[in-house]
C-alpha cells in the first residue's frame, strides 16, 4: 500500500461534520473512482473490490453502459416527481420488474429510495391487505434503518438503543443459524427444532389470524450470508398459506444475480412470495428500491400512501434498465454461479489448511467464512479483524460481519485474474495469522459491526 496522506486529511475534515451513526467504521480510506472490480482513493492505492458496495454494484463500478444510460437520461431530464407523473424509464422498467418477479399472475411493482422503505412498504402493503397488524421477522435480519424496517431487523443492538419506543406489533423468532446446530444433529432435526421455536409464539401469545405477514431473508446477508435451510423455510411457507398469513421476502442484498439466481429464493423449490422488497443493485447502486407484489396485495393501498419525490426518477430508472441490460448480456447470473464454484473450491482448500477456518457458505459469488478458536469452535472475532485487515494491506477490500465472519461478495462482472490475485491475498493473509505474525490495528475496538 502506498502512501495514504490525502485519506488521513480528508478524512480528518469530514469528521468534524460527520455523525458517527452513520457509517460502520472499517478502514480510513476516502475512495476516488472506480472500474469493474477496482477501486482507487484519494492517494491512488488500487484495491481489489470484494464487497460490491454491500452488494450493490453487482454490474461492477461504472460499467460504460450503465454510465452511458445515466449521462444520457441526465442531458433529457433529471427529475419530476414520479408521484404526480409517469416518465419514460420509469414506465418502461415496472413491467420489466414485474416480469422477473419469482411470482405467478399479475404482478405490480412501487418505488422507492433505499431497501429500507421497500420493507416498510410491505409493511403497509401486508396490513393493508390482510386487515391484521402483527409483522414477524427473524433474528440476524437486517432490513434497513427507518422505523419500520429497523423495527423489524435484528442484526445489532445500536439499531434499537436510545431510539424506542419501535414500532408495534413486530414479533421477532430465532433464525436457524448455523452456529447453533447441536453436536450430531440432523439437518432435518435442526430444521424441525427451529420450526418449533418459530411457532411457539403462535401458541402462546401470537394470534395467526392476526397475524398480516412474515418477512424473511431466505439468504441472510448481514447476519452472515446464511442460507435458510429449505426444509424450515418450506415449513414456515406452509405455515403462512394455511394462516391466511402472507409470505414476504427481503432480496435487498441477494437480489439482482448474486446468488446465480435473479432473487435468491430461486434457490428454493415450491416457493412463491406474496411481497418482494428490492434495491442496492438494482440501479447498479443509486437510490433506487421497489417493492414488488401480486397484484390484488399492492392494489390494497390507494395512493398517496406509498409515493416518494425522488423514487422511480428518471435517472435511476434509467440506470436499472440498463443494469437489466447488462445482467442479461452479459450472462452475470451464469458467471457468479461459474465463478462461485471457483470461490468455493478456493476456500474450501484454505479450510483443509488452516484450523481456524470453520464453515464456508457459497451461493454463486456470495459467501461467508467463519473463522473460529480450534480450540472451541467459536467464532474468532479478533482473529477475524486481524486476517481481514491484512487482506486491506495486501490491496483488497473485504469485512466482517457479526464480528467473525468473512464477506466474500465481490462484483459479479470481477475477472478471474483479479479473483485469482485476491485469493492470492487472502492466502497470504490466512498463511501470517497462521504462523502468528499479524496484530490488531490500533483502532480494532471501533472496527465492524
Amino acid at each position: 500500500m502506498g502512501s495514504m496522506e490525502k485519506n488521513k486529511q480528508i478524512l480528518a475534515k469530514e469528521k468534524e461534520a460527520f455523525a458517527t451513526a452513520a457509517r460502520i467504521k472499517y478502514y480510513d480510506i476516502v475512495l476516488d473512482h472506480g472500474k469493474g472490480a477496482i477501486l482507487t482513493d484519494v492517494d491512488g492505492n488500487d484495491y481489489i473490490d470484494l464487497l460490491a458496495s454491500a452488494s450493490s454494484t453487482n454490474t461492477g463500478h461504472c460499467h460504460p453502459k450503465v454510465v452511458k444510460a445515466i449521462q444520457d437520461q441526465a442531458k433529457k431530464l433529471i427529475q419530476y416527481t414520479p408521484a404526480y407523473f409517469a416518465n419514460s424509464q420509469a414506465a418502461r422498467l415496472a413491467p420489466r420488474l414485474a416480469a422477473l418477479a419469482p411470482m405467478s399472475g399479475p404482478v405490480e411493482v412501487a418505488w422507492g429510495n433505499s431497501g429500507s422503505d421497500a420493507n416498510d412498504g410491505i409493511i403497509k402493503f401486508a396490513r393493508a391487505y390482510t386487515g391484521r397488524q402483527y409483522m414477524v421477522s427473524f433474528t440476524g435480519a437486517y432490513h434497513g434503518s427507518t422505523f419500520g424496517s429497523m423495527t423489524l431487523s435484528g442484526v445489532s443492538l445500536n439499531m434499537t438503543r436510545k431510539m424506542g419506543p419501535l414500532l408495534p406489533g413486530v414479533v421477532k423468532v430465532p433464525f436457524p443459524d448455523p452456529w447453533d446446530k447441536l453436536p450430531n444433529e440432523s439437518d432435518d432435526d435442526f430444521a424441525e427444532r427451529y420450526f418449533k421455536l418459530f411457532k411457539l409464539p403462535f401458541e402462546t401469545y401470537l394470534p395467526a389470524d392476526e397475524t398480516a405477514a412474515v418477512l424473511i431473508e431466505p439468504i441472510q446477508g448481514d447476519g452472515g450470508i446464511v442460507k435458510t435451510p429449505p426444509k424450515f423455510m418450506k415449513k414456515v411457507y406452509d405455515f403462512c398459506k394455511q394462516n391466511g398469513i402472507l409470505f414476504a421476502i427481503d432480496e435487498v442484498n441477494q437480489g439482482m444475480g448474486r446468488t446465480g439466481k435473479w432473487w435468491s429464493v430461486q434457490n428454493f423449490d415450491g416457493i412463491e412470495p406474496d411481497l418482494m422488497a428490492v434495491g442496492k443493485s438494482l440501479a447498479s447502486g443509486l437510490p433506487l428500491s421497489a417493492v414488488v407484489g401480486r397484484k390484488e396485495v399492492m392494489e390494497s393501498l390507494g395512493a398517496p400512501a406509498n409515493v416518494y419525490t425522488t423514487a422511480g426518477n428518471p435517472v435511476t430508472t434509467a440506470a436499472a434498465n440498463a443494469t437489466i441490460d447488462v445482467i442479461k448480456e452479459e450472462h452475470l447470473l451464469e458467471r457468479s454461479q461459474k465463478l462461485g464454484a471457483k470461490a468455493k473450491k478456493f476456500f474450501d482448500e484454505e479450510k483443509e489448511k488452516y484450523n481456524f477456518i470453520g464453515g464456508v457458505r457459497m451461493y454463486g459469488l456470495d459467501g461467508g467464512i467463519d473463522i473460529v478458536d480450534p480450540e472451541t469452535g467459536e467464532g474468532d472475532d479478533e482473529a477475524t479483524t486481524k486476517i481481514m485487515y491484512r487482506v486491506f494491506e495486501l490491496g483488497a477490500i473485504i469485512i466482517s460481519l457479526r464480528g467473525h465472519i468473512l464477506r466474500f461478495q465481490p462484483p459479479l462482472v470481477i475477472t478471474e485474474e483479479e479473483l485469482d490475485r485476491a485469493f492470492a491475498m487472502i492466502d497470504q493473509a490466512f498463511s501470517e495469522y497462521a504462523q502468528g505474525k499479524l496484530s490488531l490495528p490500533g483502532n480494532a475496538g471501533e472496527l465492524g459491526w
